[in-house]
């Protein structure tokens, strides 16, 4: 089974005029990404997602920013599998608790054997201790945690909270969401460190000075899960590039359980850089056509990709 990881970033389809399209790989958060020229990308930007999905080849895909079921279905008829991608016939995108609307998916070419969301988990339904900056009724993801079993494999497919728009300000949210996922796992397993499972997603972990004394996202290892992309040298691991500026993070996640680990393990996971934009240096690879200076770009985050085989 080879998993992907994509966060396509806000991708929401509109009808304007009669016409329906998809929002292209911005925030509008620059003055590049708004306004009639920004807006003139928005289709160049998706095809170059699909672009990047197609070679990652993937049985299974976990996206982040979809903003909804028709989101996920117009981007995998209209421009997905019209770009030569095998089609996913599973695919699903609930709603979950982004004030914008933008919520996890999965696409599979292999079917769901059960699909459980969790986003309306509070620490009261989780039995976690009382939390001085959530009451015990209020939902404790910012996202969701989407948990889908297909065979023999369950994957938690996440979106942390991000650390804007301050870092500090939001590392106990992040923290708490850490240890939310940690005891749905729990929950969901008589034996978590037995069972295979995979954590997979954007965990939205800032860039971590050496003298921080931890990530909020400690919880989830600990002893609990195995970082698959630390089998990877330091030196490529990174998935995300702000934009004008050096700062190079990894985000993006594919945590094991120890059992996934152990079985295989010399997997490697790959890191899909070729839709990135040009101003993201640090990259020194062949990249898509037409992937430019900023924009267009398939999205501000590179795809992860993990081959299990036999799974």
């Amino acid at each position: 089974m080879r998993i992907a990881s994509f966060n396509v970033q806000n991708m929401r389809l509109r009808v304007r005029d009669g016409a329906a399209h998809l929002d292209g790989a911005r925030d509008e958060d620059i003055e590049e990404d708004m306004g009639a020229d920004a807006a003139a990308l928005d289709d160049i930007d998706r095809r170059l997602t699909a672009a990047v999905l197609k070679k990652a080849a993937a049985d299974v895909v976990s996206l982040q920013e979809v903003f909804n079921q028709d989101t996920l279905d117009y981007f995998h008829d209209t421009i997905l599998v019209p770009g030569g991608v095998p089609p996913y016939p599973h695919r699903i995108c609930l709603p979950g608790n982004d004030g914008r609307g933008l919520n996890v998916a999965v696409m599979s070419r292999l079917p769901f054997d059960d699909v459980t969301s969790h986003a309306a988990e509070t620490t009261s339904s989780l039995g976690l201790e009382e939390s001085d900056i959530l009451g015990p009724d209020n939902r404790i993801f910012r996202r969701d945690c989407l948990e889908v079993s297909i065979g023999r494999l369950t994957a938690f497919i996440c979106h942390l909270k991000a650390p804007y728009p301050d870092t500090a300000s939001v590392f106990d949210i992040r923290r708490l969401e850490a240890v939310a996922v940690r005891r749905v796992i729990e929950r969901r397993f008589d034996t978590p460190a037995e069972s295979l499972w995979l954590i997979v997603g954007d965990l939205n972990e800032p860039a971590i000075a050496e003298t921080d004394p931890e990530r909020s996202i400690a919880p989830v290892f600990e002893g609990f899960a195995v970082d698959l992309l630390a089998r990877i040298p330091p030196q490529e691991r990174w998935t995300f590039h702000q934009p004008h500026s050096a700062v190079y993070t990894c985000p993006d996640a594919l945590l094991a359980s120890p059992a996934l680990a152990a079985r295989w393990p010399d997997v490697r996971p790959e890191i899909l850089r070729i839709g990135l934009d040009r101003d993201a240096e640090r990259y020194r690879g062949a990249r898509l056509a037409g992937v430019g200076a900023h924009r267009p770009h398939a999205s501000d985050h590179a795809a992860l990709s993990v081959d299990f085989p036999g799974l």
